[in-house]
């Protein structure tokens, strides 16, 4: 999908707009889980999700290839005005192209379904997003948003894509370098841009640390096409943790997984809330369900990675007040 030179390039790019996060060894996870374990924080973006670093690496493609000049700063014009960008998300994704959108002068759609977080909605149109509503999960709000790129003449950004894929690659990056002799990193799926990300990284650094992934077992699409070596479509997303609420796998994200993942872990809305609990009494870092499922899988296994080097990817702190206190309250 990438080499590693370019993979550096979106790195320099990346921090040129974004810092990088840091990976901590705390101590009282160490001591609940067995393992020696460094948590990858996502959630310190401005953004609070690791999916900014692939809009910023999209929306700068688009950008250029537009022939439009790369704005220094919001609002800056250019010569000739890119393509609006419109795509579907619950949260993170829409959040990570409004601000990418924003930096490089890009108008951003997002269509997500009725019900939608709230605070995850008025997140996405602060930072510059026509938002609408439609459909009664992620999948509806999905198709609409490619009619409307149809007939509006937008750009479609999926979930999956060479750059998203790049740009969130670097946070393996980081991690790799500066923890270089992981035996494992529990990565959370949704539709699989974290994951294959970091195998691509991992593949390229030429290293051996097995990448695992984490779903909610009731939102297990990819646990399964995993287990049948092909896509296996989900009839149901059954889980608070809307990060990794998804039912349909895609098969080159699938592709990506079968050739490069150790295994796939399900665990509990549960044990997603307990994680939850956990991060807050051992790290004080608020992290919402689909970054606090690694940390509930690492707590499910923890027998057998007892003295290992793992990593966990907190991959965003975007959890609602009333969720979080409903969960760990």
């Amino acid at each position: 999908m990438f080499s590693l030179r370019d993979l550096h390039r979106a790195a320099d790019l990346l921090h040129a707009h974004l810092p990088a996060t840091p990976q901590i060894p705390w101590p009282l996870l160490q001591r609940r889980t067995g393992a020696q374990v460094w948590v990858k924080h996502e959630n310190h973006l401005p953004t609070g999700a690791f999916k900014v670093r692939g809009g910023v690496v999209f929306a700068e493609r688009q950008s250029r290839e537009a022939g439009g000049a790369q704005p220094a700063r919001p609002g800056t014009p250019d010569n000739k005005q890119p393509r609006g960008l419109i795509s579907a998300t619950r949260g993170n994704h829409g959040q990570s192209l409004a601000w990418a959108g924003n930096r490089f002068g890009l108008p951003v759609t997002i269509v997500v379904p009725f019900g939608n977080s709230a605070e995850k909605n008025a997140a996405m149109e602060a930072l510059g997003a026509t938002l609408i509503e439609f459909g009664v999960d992620f999948e509806e709000a999905r198709e609409q948003a490619h009619r409307l790129a149809a007939a509006d003449d937008l750009v479609f950004v999926p979930s999956f894509a060479p750059d998203l894929v790049k740009g969130v690659a670097t946070y393996a990056l980081e991690l790799f370098q500066a923890v270089p002799e992981l035996d494992a990193v529990y990565v959370p799926i949704g539709l699989g841009s974290g994951i294959c990300g970091t195998i691509l990284a991992r593949d390229l650094l030429g290293l051996s640390t097995r990448v695992i992934g984490v779903q909610s077992a009731g939102a297990d699409c990819y646990a399964q096409s995993f287990a049948a070596g092909h896509v296996v479509p989900g009839n149901l997303a059954d889980t608070k943790a809307d990060g990794i609420a998804v039912r349909q796998p895609d098969p080159e994200a699938l592709r990506i997984i079968l050739a490069g993942a150790d295994r796939i872990v399900t665990v509990s809305d549960n044990q997603i809330a307990a994680a939850i609990g956990a991060y807050w009494t051992d790290t004080h870092n608020l992290i919402e369900g689909a970054g606090a499922a690694p940390l509930a899988a690492l707590i499910q296994e923890a027998e057998t990675m007892h003295g290992k080097r793992v990593a966990l990817i907190a991959s965003g702190g975007n959890i609602d007040l009333s969720l979080f206190r409903s969960w760990v309250g």
